[in-house]
């Protein structure tokens, strides 16, 4: 047998066609998107909406969460209808919804359906509380002289409270901010978010951290499992002095809090010390909660950086001589990424 022949076979004969240009690989979607890209799309959820941050002149953020799950009053008044899952836009079933009141008179309510009736009353006065606390919130921070837009209203940028937060703070002409999470069911960001400051995520450890890493305050109402992932993440990060920064914390709603969990159990059993119920203040009114947003974050940011002189009023410009005094290379190049603690 012919071994040449052999070892030739399926090579062909004469000139092959001419081939197309190989795609650049940054341009190949078939490597981007599977496990070998994988690396190269995390580094582009930060990359991405670093670039965005600064083109925006975002400094810092004041970050609120809660249930995605109910509506505001005025729908309330109409029809409140839950939803079957967070962020999502189909209802939950008709067994799962508040009981609407012909249902209670004629006594065809279920035991659940007549619960959520309730609760549901109660979480549309929830999100316009978190509505009017942004409205506040912002309006206060854009006084505030800088070159940077201060402390930025920021929701996971899905329904319910999230949207309660963004709608106060473009109802109040500032700039606000909503991080997405792609997820399996549909779902859509709400419409108060400023364009250019829409963001949608695939992984939720880069959503985490442009949440925790841009924040000088949290503010928590009233939410699922979610909004217990995320105040109990930060809340460990400052108990174990991880970020280099104060941050304040708004537990919203005592009277629902108090009833999901007992932090007091946790300190009777030394699982926590007496010193990290401090973390955190809880408030029941939007102007009782301004309020200590505005302590905190004067006290712990802007009176920190008027003393270092990096404040300016903003009315006149700055001789190029005196651009960094006071300042780091890193407070021009913005958004103020917070150190970690080595």
């Amino acid at each position: 047998m012919n071994n040449e022949g052999t070892a030739n076979k399926g090579q062909g004969t004469g000139t092959p066609a001419a081939l197309e240009k190989a795609p650049l690989a940054y341009e190949n979607s078939a490597f981007l998107n599977g496990a070998d890209g994988r690396l190269i799309r995390i580094v582009a959820e930060y990359l991405e909406p670093l670039a965005r941050f600064r083109r925006e002149q975002i400094l810092d953020t004041v970050v609120f969460f809660g249930s995605a799950r109910f509506r505001g009053r005025e729908e309330a008044d109409h029809e409140l209808e839950l939803l079957d899952n967070t962020g999502s836009s189909q209802l939950a079933p008709s067994h799962e919804q508040p009981a609407s009141v012909p249902q209670i008179v004629e006594g065809t309510a279920s035991e659940l359906q007549r619960k959520r009736a309730v609760a549901a009353v109660e979480m549309a006065r929830y999100y316009e509380d978190a509505r009017r606390l942004a409205g506040m919130l912002t309006h206060w921070a854009k006084g505030i002289p800088s070159r940077w837009h201060r402390f930025v209203v920021t929701s996971g940028g899905g329904p319910g409270i999230m949207e309660a937060a963004n709608r106060g703070a473009y109802e109040a002409g500032g700039k606000t901010i909503g991080m997405n999470i792609r997820l399996p069911f549909e779902q859509a960001p709400n419409p108060y978010i400023t364009p250019s400051l829409n963001f949608e995520f695939h992984y939720f450890f880069m959503r985490k951290l442009w949440f925790a890493y841009l924040s000088k305050a949290l503010v928590v109402f009233p939410g699922g499992f979610g909004t217990l992932d995320e105040m109990f993440e930060i809340l460990t990060l400052t108990q174990t002095h991880k970020l280099a920064k104060k941050t304040t914390v708004v537990i919203y709603g005592p009277e629902y809090w108090k009833k999901v969990f007992n932090l007091d159990v946790l300190v009777d059993t030394g699982a926590i010390s007496p010193k990290d119920i401090e973390l955190f203040q809880f408030a029941d009114t939007p102007e009782q909660a301004f309020e200590m947003l505005r302590k905190g974050l004067t006290e712990n940011h802007l009176a920190v950086e008027a003393a270092a002189g990096k404040l300016s009023d903003g009315k006149e410009p700055i001789a190029d001589e005196d651009l960094m005094a006071g300042c780091t290379v890193e407070d021009f190049l913005g958004p103020e990424i917070a150190k970690t603690r080595k």
